[in-house]
């Protein structure tokens, strides 16, 4: 059984309207062992999940997504994504841009409901994070430079 396409929409569509208030209410989209894993954490459970998005809220200002492309097959589909925001801590009032994607892939819970139980995000961190801070850059800068002259 496939995930109906309006679930799915709607699924994407929280990623695109987010808000800080949202994200106690991620029990409602993921499955209570969803399996998240980005660059940076990979972590188990809606409690974690949810302590990732919160975590993002506090580190960024104005936090939001942009979803650019939709690739759905079945129970699953892939997101392509700009993700964009502010540093508070760093760079504050400069705007930042990720680009991205999401593998969904989406669970029938018992009550009927299809849930997100796994979501892995893609992304280059080195190009996409660590380049855009002073020292770190200049560093990642040079090892590109490096690498791709050999």
């Amino acid at each position: 059984m496939n995930i109906p396409e309006q679930r799915r929409n709607d699924i994407i569509g929280l990623f695109e309207t987010l808000k800080p208030a949202d994200v106690a209410r991620l029990a409602d989209w993921y499955t209570p062992d969803a399996r998240f894993k980005d660059p940076f954490k990979e972590v188990q459970g809606v409690a974690d999940i949810q302590a990732i998005f919160e975590h993002m809220y506090v580190a960024l200002e104005n936090p939001r997504f942009v979803v650019t492309t939709r690739i759905a097959q079945d129970n699953a589909c892939f997101v392509v994504w700009d993700f964009l925001f502010r540093f508070k801590a760093t760079q504050p009032g400069v705007d930042q841009c990720i680009r991205g994607g999401s593998h969904l892939v989406f669970k029938q819970g018992d009550d009927g409901v299809w849930r997100i139980d796994l979501h892995r995000d893609y992304w280059d961190a080195a190009e996409e994070m660590y380049e855009k801070f002073p020292l770190v850059g200049s560093l990642m800068r040079w090892l590109k430079k490096q690498v791709n002259n050999s």
